[in-house]
């Protein structure tokens, strides 16, 4: 069978606004399990989560309490992943109990003169009005916020990956019909010194490590599950127009811009040009239909 990569948008896990709790997470989970298990009756899947909001509210937990130093980032990030892939799991036993399935703690190196450890850009964590985000700011000097949309939430730096240290271990669980759970938030970032492995206090863009780990482990799809069903030319204007289909050199100048889908632009346009393959864009609940070409922007090269 052919290797899927799939890149779980936010929704996968917990609608905008959602009260961040298990309940509600288990609830959304359900619905992606039921679409997972249809998929690997024909794909080797591997599944590659986001963690902004709950690697946000563990950094939070983490530091109110006073009596012990904040843990570092990576850490929060390998718990982070435990926990999500510990919820998806159930579920998808729940539905298919002979399913076999494994959440792998998988890190990804990164290069410590990456710009953005300079400029810190990715998003963790819930939404602040200004009044929260100027509170929060003086309990936390060293933290530093954006503008999401009409909101504030914290930044923190988003490296580009480079390698998949667990890849062997990757390809062994998918020869064995596994599903993989494995780079979860973008992966535990670290950075290789004279052979020792260090960890890194940043979080990776999962659907970079997405596209990364589809690469290196030679699968031949990849698709991005997000909140649209397609991407689209004038997102939010009267003009707005879905792209049932574009090259990589049409789509590319989206990956550049600001927002949520240039990442995932840049995302995919690396895995088909460094590969050859075909990669997708579309809503989580359109998976089979994406994947029939009926839905969503399919992303090819020239």
């Amino acid at each position: 069978m052919k290797t899927l990569v799939i890149a779980l948008g936010g929704n996968a896990l917990l609608q905008r606004k959602e009260a961040l709790t298990a309940e509600n997470q288990y609830k959304n989970i359900a619905i992606l399990a039921e679409m997972i298990i249809k998929l690997a009756k024909n794909y080797r899947i591997v599944l590659v989560h986001g963690n902004g909001p709950q690697v946000g509210l563990l950094s939070l937990q983490n530091e109110a309490y006073k009596e012990v130093p904040s843990y570092p980032l990576d850490i929060l990030v390998a718990e982070s992943q435990a926990m999500i892939g510990y919820m998806i799991t159930q579920k998808i036993n729940e539905l298919d109990p002979a399913q076999r399935i494994t959440t792998i703690l998988t890190r990804m190196e990164v290069d410590l003169n990456d710009p953005d450890f300079k400029n810190p850009s990715k998003f963790i964590g819930p939404v602040y009005d200004e009044a929260q985000k100027n509170a929060l700011q003086k309990e936390q000097p060293h933290w530093q916020f954006k503008k999401d949309g009409e909101f504030y939430r914290r930044v923190v730096p988003s490296p580009r990956p480079h390698k998949l240290i667990e890849r062997q271990s990757v390809n062994v669980l998918l020869d064995a019909q596994h599903i993989v759970i494995c780079g979860g938030g973008g992966g535990i970032p670290v950075n290789k010194d004279n052979n020792t492995i260090k960890g890194i206090e940043a979080v990776i863009d999962k659907d970079l490590t997405a596209s990364l780990i589809a690469q290196q482990l030679g699968a031949e799809n990849f698709v991005i599950l997000t909140d649209a069903d397609a991407v689209y030319t004038g997102w939010g204007t009267p003009e707005q127009k879905a792209i049932e289909k574009a090259t990589t050199e049409e789509l590319a100048p989206m990956g550049v811009s600001d927002g949520s889908m240039g990442p995932k632009v840049m995302a995919v346009c690396d895995f088909v040009n460094n590969t050859g393959h075909n990669a997708y864009i579309g809503a989580l609940k359109n998976i089979n239909d994406i994947m029939d070409g009926k839905s969503g922007t399919l992303i090819y090269k020239k």
